[in-house]
């Protein structure tokens, strides 16, 4: 190899090793730039990232603020609320005392009137008291001068007449007396023989389960019993009671073991017949009143044997039971009477 290829070689070389330095230092300082513009990016989109949180977080802390604000403007409107409700039960409470306290002033004024009107009344009341004993005083004074007597002569005049109209009222009074006295005897012999004959006639008179009602024609039967038997089926659903129409002439049964029962049905089935007007809804009114009735006399009966057996004060519903014991019978004695 020659001396000028050797130069060649070297300086190729050199070319090839100072171009690749200059390779090595542009790519380098492209790696730096590229570095630069990446890292002012990253900060950029940093900045970015921080300002969009920092708005972020400006926004939620305005909305909580508002979100605060409006939770306490509500409780602030609740407690106004409360408030107002409370002032106005506090102003019904006070119109309410201040209606009370009137009320008290006009009843005060009231009791103050009636009071000095009753005041008013007593004086004038004793003010005519002593006018009308003033009165009284002159009168005698008066009778004495007109009738020429002394106050002893007058007053043994005016008893003379009173004995004079007493022994007159008293002789009527035992008349009226004697009248009364002979007409009871007369009813408690009548009731004593009764008696007697209930307790030794017991085949004639032991109570039955049954009672007649007497019928003018044989047409009220069929009035009785009314189409298709209604009339019949309302009376005795009405009383309680069996109502036997056969062929007897004249009369109608009337069967039931409640004595009282039967006793309203037959007073009811008497009216009825008498009164011509036979159907469900007047059957129904005669019985509630005939039941009125014998309620009544039920009571009258048991007051007059509580006043004969000198027991007074018994109480309502033992006075109703004992003028129930009037229809019934023991071994054929009335329970009443016995």
């Amino acid at each position: 190899m020659t001396s000028g290829e050797v130069l060649a070689v070297v300086l190729a070389a050199v070319i090839s090793f100072t171009l690749a330095v200059v390779l090595v230092k542009a790519i380098d300082r492209l790696r730096r730039k590229d570095a630069e513009s990446e890292a002012r990016e990253i900060l950029a989109r940093a900045q970015r990232d921080s300002a969009n949180r920092l708005k972020e977080a400006e926004l939620e802390i305005k909305e909580k603020s508002i979100q605060q604000k409006a939770e306490g403007e509500k409780d602030l409107s609740r407690l106004r609320q409360e408030l107002h409700e409370r002032e106005r039960q506090l102003d019904k409470r006070h119109d309410s005392l201040e209606q009370q306290q009137d009320h008290l002033r006009r009843q005060e004024k009231m009791v103050e009137g009636t009071q000095r009107k009753l005041a008013e009344k007593i004086e004038d009341t004793n003010r005519r008291n002593d006018e009308l004993a003033n009165l009284l005083d002159l009168q005698r004074q008066t009778l004495h001068q007109l009738s020429g007597l002394s106050r002893e002569d007058a007053t043994r005049r005016l008893l003379d007449m009173l004995e004079s109209d007493l022994k007159h009222e008293a002789g009527a009074m035992i008349l009226r007396h004697e009248k009364k006295l002979a007409e009871t005897c007369e009813a408690k012999s009548r009731e004593i023989l009764l008696t007697a004959i209930q307790r030794y006639a017991a085949a004639h008179t032991a109570e039955t389960t049954t009672s007649t009602v007497d019928i003018p024609s044989d047409e009220m039967k069929g009035r009785i019993i009314g189409r298709e038997g209604r009339n019949i089926r309302a009376f005795e659903k009405a009383t309680g009671v069996d109502v036997i129409i056969d062929d007897t002439p004249g009369v109608v049964i009337v069967s039931g073991f409640d004595t009282v029962r039967r006793e309203i049905a037959r007073a009811a089935l008497t009216k009825l017949i008498a009164d011509g007007r036979i159907h469900p809804s007047r059957i129904e009114e005669l019985v509630a009143e005939t039941q009125s009735e014998m309620e009544q006399n039920i009571q009258k009966y048991g007051e007059e044997a509580s006043q004969e057996a000198d027991v007074p004060g018994l109480h309502d519903k033992i006075v109703h039971l004992l003028g129930r014991l009037r229809f019934r019978t023991s071994y054929s004695q009335n329970v009443l009477r016995h």
